[in-house]
């Protein structure tokens, strides 16, 4: 769907598994045309003619025109596309003058993050589990030479393309491939942001493996983990959902976390923040009228989910390959 040029031919001398990738594309392109994702690519469609040269990466909020470049049906429209992707999971975006205060505040993590990290200017970037683009977004900011944002999901695909073919950054790629995929890169990324990733997957230390692969020499992951509060190295394996959630495997204390790490290769360590999970960074808001955080968590105890289970914790780390 891009029009930009295609990082496979822009950096030749990379080891990518060019075959693999060209098929994944050709087989995860189908996705984006399924009828249950009709509402979101004719949402993204309806507004193909609005264009901004107004936008601004390097604020909490991603700011992307201003409601006066919209004349005639055009804010209608807009406004209509926007209300297709409720609920918005990340954020905060002000597009052409709506505020979508976003059910996560991304720019608390991404505040956390950048001052613990080398300067993304002219590196090559993976944001895997990227969802509608947020973090690709504040990434630009800094000029990294390509940014490939991780996403199988085709109804975050149209999410971010909403966005996209506004601001046209040549350096973003949204790519339909999951985490599993990132060994197709061997030693390509310079960093690589993993952010709530690791605990959703039953195999998070082959997973850690398959990163530090694709890692170039010197490259830096970032390690954004769901965890449990304590001191042993251990992980709580929920028998069933985790404050509500499915397809929650390993919930890794930070030693824990830090002892994976370890034992797939990465060194220097520096673990940046750890804390729990707040319901000022999750929470219901306008844009996003689901359950949340408070919802997910034991209503007589806050330091237990709705289940019983330890309430979650967040573990920052950044480390080398």
């Amino acid at each position: 769907m891009s029009t930009h040029p295609d990082y496979l031919d822009t950096f030749p001398d990379a080891e990518f598994d060019r075959e693999a990738i060209i098929a994944l594309r050709e087989e995860r392109q189908a996705r984006l045309f399924e009828p249950r994702i009709d509402r979101y690519r004719t949402a993204v469609e309806s507004v193909a003619d609005v264009r901004s040269d107004t936008f601004d990466f390097s604020s909490d909020v991603v700011t992307v025109g201003r409601a006066t470049d919209l004349s005639g049906e055009q804010p209608q429209r807009w406004q209509q596309a926007l209300e297709a992707f409720r609920p918005w999971k990340k954020g905060p975006f002000d597009l052409f003058g709506t505020l979508i205060d976003a059910e996560w505040r991304s720019d608390l993590k991404w505040n956390r993050i950048t001052p613990h990290i080398k300067p993304l200017t002219g590196r090559r970037v993976a944001d895997i589990g990227c969802h509608n683009g947020y973090f690709m977004f504040r990434m630009a900011d800094q000029q990294p030479a390509c940014i490939i944002g991780f996403e199988p999901v085709a109804k975050h695909y149209w999410n971010f393309q909403l966005i996209q073919n506004v601001v046209r950054q040549e350096q973003l790629t949204f790519e339909l491939l999951g985490v599993e995929h990132i060994d197709l890169y061997p030693r390509f990324f310079d960093t690589i942001f993993c952010l709530g990733i690791l605990y959703h997957h039953p195999d998070p230390l082959g997973l850690l493996v398959k990163l530090r692969k694709a890692l170039a020499p010197g490259g830096e992951i970032v390690i954004d983990c769901q965890g449990i509060p304590g001191d042993a190295p251990v992980a709580l394996t929920p028998p069933g959902r985790y404050a509500r959630a499915r397809g929650i495997w390993f919930l890794p204390t930070q030693s824990c976390l830090t002892n994976w790490l370890t034992r797939t290769g990465f060194s220097k360590q520096r673990s940046i923040f750890a804390a729990p999970l707040s319901s000022q960074e999750q929470r219901r808001t306008l844009w996003a009228d689901i359950d949340s955080l408070s919802d997910f968590l034991d209503p007589t105890d806050p330091t237990r989910t709705i289940e019983g289970h330890p309430a979650p914790w967040r573990y920052y780390v950044v480390a080398e390959g």
